[in-house]
């Protein structure tokens, strides 16, 4: 059974970029890696921004190791849709290793762009043939979390490049997120370098 977390707002006529939207998110990664908790959070923080948004993953049980993804959609207007997202904006990879077995790039958009956790932009881009950015979210999750936990890092690339959401607001999420204040101190801080470093990159991207 596939779970829907719906968030309905009573301001949610805003506009992105001027133009109103329905913006899809696929993610991409693997069980345990929290790939489903990516774009929840994403749909809480544009929920309190005044979005309409759901979030919702492939399958019932998320099984540590497996290719797994999870939806996001964000509109001005209420969201109807409940399908599977085949024409996505943007991809959101967090592990590397999915792009091997998954074609990540199904589907999107004509000048839509794929988020990646990968050590080198120029590689990732080559490897996809579309518009790629990436971060070395392995790398930042092990020196702050000790694991390879890539989901926050992931969060605030998608945020920072996209600027769908602000980043005081989507720290309070993470922070409302893991109840463990220690925990959570350390996913807001990948959150904000993970943000800041691509909110730096917009123009030399587009």
């Amino acid at each position: 059974m596939i779970n829907f977390i719906n968030y309905t707002s009573t301001s949610a006529a805003k506009a992105f970029g001027g133009i109103f939207i329905l913006l899809e998110v696929r993610f991409h990664g693997r069980g345990g890696q929290g790939v489903v908790t990516s774009a929840d959070v994403l749909a809480v923080a544009a929920f309190k921004e005044g979005y309409y948004t759901l979030s919702f993953p492939t399958f019932g049980a998320e099984k540590r190791g497996t290719p797994v993804a999870s939806f996001l959609r964000v509109s001005d207007k209420p969201i109807v849709l409940r399908d599977e997202i085949y024409n996505p904006d943007y991809v959101v990879v967090l592990d590397p290793t999915v792009m091997e077995s998954v074609n990540v790039v199904a589907g999107l958009k004509e000048n839509g762009m794929v988020i990646a956790n990968y050590p080198s932009e120029e590689k990732v881009r080559e490897l996809l043939g579309v518009k790629a950015v990436a971060i070395n979210a392995t790398k930042l999750a092990i020196e702050y979390l000790g694991r390879p936990i890539t989901n926050t890092v992931m969060v605030g690339a998608f945020a920072g490049i996209t600027g769908l959401v602000k980043l005081e607001t989507l720290k309070e999420t993470i922070v409302e997120w893991f109840k463990n204040p220690a925990i959570a101190e350390k996913n807001a801080t990948l959150v904000e370098i993970a943000y800041k470093e691509m909110e730096k990159r917009k123009e030399e991207i587009s």
